[in-house]
């Protein structure tokens, strides 16, 4: 029970880091600072550079050799296409349009749940994301920022591709999380995204201008690399040994939560009625879907 809560504690701070960070991504690229795929590339060398030197201090594994294909596959879903959609959708959308749009995430990953992991869809789950969706809906019309994108329909679709990738990667590395150590999991993982995203982002890394960067920026891509990459794709693995993909997927309701909070804090956004009650739907919805059914053990074991 104690590991259980323990897992949705670390979803919990993991919703609250992705929440921060569609402010300060947006602030970094709309800023002109670093270009889209530039920072995806910074993002995932310095996060990769992470990964391995922690990997010195944690157990020496040897990955099966077919398992490579599966870290490749989770290597597209969960780095490449996941973040270069992302943050160039961030070039045409808003912060608060692409944390609602994230909320898609839960209802792919129930859908692939069912179909890939055999995981049971119940009345309850199907409550909980129908609550949560209604309250991520209410925010988005209610919610939107002042400052609108180029191209809010080609950015929202590019953060919508990067929603369902997340999705197909909360899957993918679902059997991985109980056979190998998160560290040496991510390690790997981060390598082949290295890779993948380097012809990418190599041209637009190179023409970056550290002179134009001021305290803000150094910290909004600090915070983005060891607060939205490192420490997020580190709790994810652990979370999912104790809880079901789909529970995992749910929390990501919280993210317009937490966006809006943020950006109230920030002086951007103000707080009202339809907010509290959209915001009372989301919790509710996430509480629904992270209860734990009664169930008999044979069933917890194929959870």
């Amino acid at each position: 029970m104690k590991s259980r809560l323990w897992a949705l504690v670390a979803v919990f701070i993991v919703q609250v880091l992705y929440g921060l960070t569609f402010t300060f991504a947006n602030d970094v690229i709309d800023g002109g600072f670093i270009k889209p795929f530039g920072f995806i590339l910074v993002r995932v060398f310095f996060a990769t550079l992470l990964f391995w030197c922690v990997s010195l201090l944690g157990p020496k594994e040897k990955i099966d050799y077919k398992d490579y294909k599966i870290f490749v596959l989770a290597a597209i879903f969960g780095v490449a296409l996941n973040m270069l959609t992302f943050f160039k959708g961030f070039e045409y959308t808003t912060p608060i349009h692409a944390s609602v749009i994230m909320t898609v995430v839960p209802i792919v990953v129930l859908i692939l749940s069912s179909i890939l992991l055999n995981e049971r869809i119940t009345k309850t789950k199907a409550l909980g994301i129908l609550i949560g969706f209604s309250g991520a809906v209410i925010l988005s019309i209610y919610g939107k920022s002042s400052q609108a994108g180029d191209n809010i329909a080609l950015g929202n679709f590019l953060v919508f591709i990067n929603a369902v990738s997340y999705g197909f990667y909360l899957i993918i590395i679902k059997k991985l999380t109980y056979k190998y150590h998160p560290i040496t999991f991510l390690k790997w993982l981060f390598l082949f995204g290295l890779i993948l995203v380097t012809p990418f982002g190599f041209k637009e890394t190179i023409s970056i201008d550290l002179t134009s960067f001021n305290s803000y920026i150094y910290f909004s891509v600090g915070f983005i690399i060891v607060g939205a990459t490192f420490s997020t794709y580190l709790l994810n693995p652990l979370a999912l040994t104790k809880l079901r993909a789909s529970t995992v997927s749910t929390f990501l309701y919280l993210q317009p939560v937490i966006a809006g909070i943020f950006a109230v804090v920030m002086g951007s956004d103000t707080v009202n009625l339809v907010k509290l009650v959209a915001t009372a739907c989301i919790f509710c919805g996430v509480y629904l879907v992270s209860k734990q059914p009664k169930v008999h053990i044979a069933d917890l074991k194929k959870s």
